[in-house]
């Protein structure tokens, strides 16, 4: 299970917890989220990768129905969770540790090494989002006793701690992360979606539903005039395109420069028994 716990400050009586639940529910999906996005691969910034997967990894986690704006519990299963909470065990202590030497030299250099045990852009959003408004955070992971502790986690840890103090740390640190994660070449198939230029000739922007070649859903591709042409051909005959280039890192993962090679999938042609005669 995770627990978090958000020091509050005093608050009115009788003033609504409703939003500051909302927050603290929000941000503990945020950080599962990162758990499992890094569950599929490091990297410093995912962007719109995995996300389908990332998603149904955590859908089985059950959170505590109560609605207070101080302390939540999340109950991760065994066997389909296990991976999530052994990368948010070992990421939140290397963000905690590089905050620590942030906060003490200025540099996120020590943020680099940090991917390597699972920290990324979408986890220090999500410790940014626990600790607004707070006066500081605590996270416990603590594992089923009938699993035992997973190798590598020692046992009876105690929670990781963020303050308001750490969060220009935090910030600087996202954007180390969405700056220095490069674009990816890819070959993608995908159907056409949507198609626009500005006039009736010239380059043209298709948006393709990736069918294969990259873990995003969608993509939006500039083209040159032919490759356009090309694309609008295989719309309208209901066939999916193959093209090639490098999947940006800015905007999450969601366009694609430098495209070349476009060209029509064929259809499968049905498979026919032999005659029988």
């Amino acid at each position: 299970e995770i627990r978090w716990w958000r020091d509050m400050p005093q608050e009115p009586a009788g003033a609504a917890s409703g939003p500051a639940y909302e927050q603290l529910r929000g941000a503990a999906r945020q950080m599962l989220m990162a758990g499992a996005l890094s569950a599929r691969g490091r990297a410093g910034y995912h962007g719109a990768r995995h996300r389908r997967q990332a998603r149904a990894a955590v859908g089985g986690v059950l959170v505590s129905p109560e609605r207070g704006a101080r302390t939540l519990t999340a109950f991760v299963p065994v066997a389909t969770g296990r991976a999530i909470t052994v990368r948010l065990h070992h990421a939140l202590q290397a963000v905690r540790e590089a905050a620590d030497h942030e906060r003490a030299t200025g540099s996120t250099a020590a943020f680099g090494p940090a991917v390597a045990l699972g920290v990324c852009r979408e986890l220090t959003e999500a410790v940014i989002a626990l600790v607004r408004g707070s006066e500081g955070v605590r996270i416990a992971l603590e594992f089923s006793p009938e699993a035992g502790v997973p190798e590598g986690c020692p046992p009876g840890g105690g929670p990781v701690e963020f303050s308001p103090g750490d969060l220009p740390a935090l910030r600087a640190a996202g954007a180390r992360y969405l700056r220095d994660e490069p674009s990816v070449p890819v070959r993608i198939t995908g159907t056409v979606v949507r198609m626009s230029r500005p006039g009736p000739w010239g380059r043209g922007a298709v948006r393709l539903r990736v069918l294969a070649g990259a873990e995003v859903p969608h993509v939006r591709v500039a083209l040159e005039e032919e490759a356009y042409r090309t694309a609008g051909r295989a719309h309208l005959a209901g066939l999916p395109i193959r093209v090639a280039g490098r999947l940006e890192s800015r905007g999450g993962f969601r366009r694609l420069s430098d495209a070349s090679g476009v060209e029509p999938v064929p259809a499968l042609q049905p498979r026919t028994e032999p005659d029988a005669r």
